[in-house]
């Protein structure tokens, strides 16, 4: 079917109100022609004659009455539609989803929705809490507009960039071990008593291989991966016991002396951390890279703007 102009049923109405193409066009503001040859070509284009032409004027034919009825209406929905979109452009109104991962969710997450509230109360924001590569198919399937994420050096998706996604870096998160307060680095017994505050390793990084014959606590599949291949590295591969990507578990299976693990920092703002547990550094070369991603140029949009730029304003939780 042939579109129809509005601006065809805006003439026709002209010209039934005024009775004839000359006084129309002169209403409008366009010259006789113009609006002749807009005529003309809607009559060919749609196959209807839409005006009846005569000496001292002119009416519309039935089916340019049944058009020109529609005109009002149209004008008024065009003229909603643009104060509509002159809300969302003024973040009155306009809707963000975001993902993001467990960890996020306690820190990050709630810093940027608050914000969000606060700054842009017209602007509805939803977030679901997924790893990050659901988190990306999300977006790529346009399910959510922002994605929070995490990778490490050597990750596929960091080694290998979607070229429709937009990816920026908020900061690095870095690695602990934690390991039960009974143990020392060397894996050996430690006579300390464990009551009191928890207990925080001194600061030089911890070295993985001095835990080599500990049982380990592995996270979701991309942080038992990275765990794999920092042992590797170590010159071990580790005895994986124990699975769960929730941090206030891990804390729980370590602090009952089941394991040992690695968890980012993240995941530790706000997890507590009992005194049978202790915190050690690791290596800053594995730590994660948090970061938010959009599909490109989804930033030209006012509302998804306007959360990148909390996103942004919320990372002091990384530092």
């Amino acid at each position: 079917m042939d579109e129809i102009d509005p601006q065809l049923l805006r003439v026709l109405r002209a010209v039934g109100d005024a009775g004839s193409i000359s006084r129309a066009a002169s209403r409008l503001g366009y010259s006789q022609p113009a609006v002749s040859q807009l005529l003309n070509r809607a009559e060919a284009r749609l196959g209807h004659a839409l005006v009846l032409r005569a000496a001292r004027g002119a009416t519309l034919t039935e089916a340019g009455r049944v058009l020109a009825d529609h005109s009002l209406r149209v004008q008024a929905a065009l003229a909603a539609a643009q104060e509509d979109l002159d809300a969302v452009g003024g973040l009155q109104r306009g809707r963000v989803r975001i993902a993001g991962f467990p960890s996020a969710s306690s820190t990050l997450v709630p810093a940027v929705l608050a914000a969000m509230a606060a700054t842009n109360p017209g602007v509805t924001t939803s977030y679901v809490e997924v790893e990050p590569p659901e988190a990306l198919d999300l977006l790529r399937r346009g399910e959510v507009d922002v994605a929070l994420t995490f990778t490490y050096d050597g990750d596929d998706v960091a080694a290998a960039p979607d070229p429709g996604l937009v990816t920026r870096t908020l900061g690095r998160d870095p690695l602990v071990l934690v390991r039960p307060a009974d143990t020392t680095r060397t894996g050996g017994a430690d006579p300390v008593s464990t009551t009191g505050s928890a207990r925080t390793g001194a600061g030089t990084a911890v070295d993985l291989g001095t835990f080599r014959d500990a049982r380990w606590i592995g996270g979701c599949p991309r942080c038992r991966g990275h765990l794999l291949a920092s042992c590797a590295a170590s010159g071990f591969t580790p005895d994986i016991v124990l699975e769960t990507d929730n941090a206030a578990a891990v804390v729980g299976l370590v602090a009952a002396g089941l394991g040992v693990a690695l968890l980012p920092r993240l995941a530790l703002v706000t997890t507590v951390v009992p005194p049978q547990v202790t915190v050690d550094p690791v290596d800053d070369d594995l730590a994660r890279r948090v970061e938010v991603v959009v599909a490109r140029g989804a930033d030209r949009v006012p509302s998804i703007r306007a959360a990148l730029d909390t996103v942004r304003a919320a990372v002091g939780h990384l530092r």
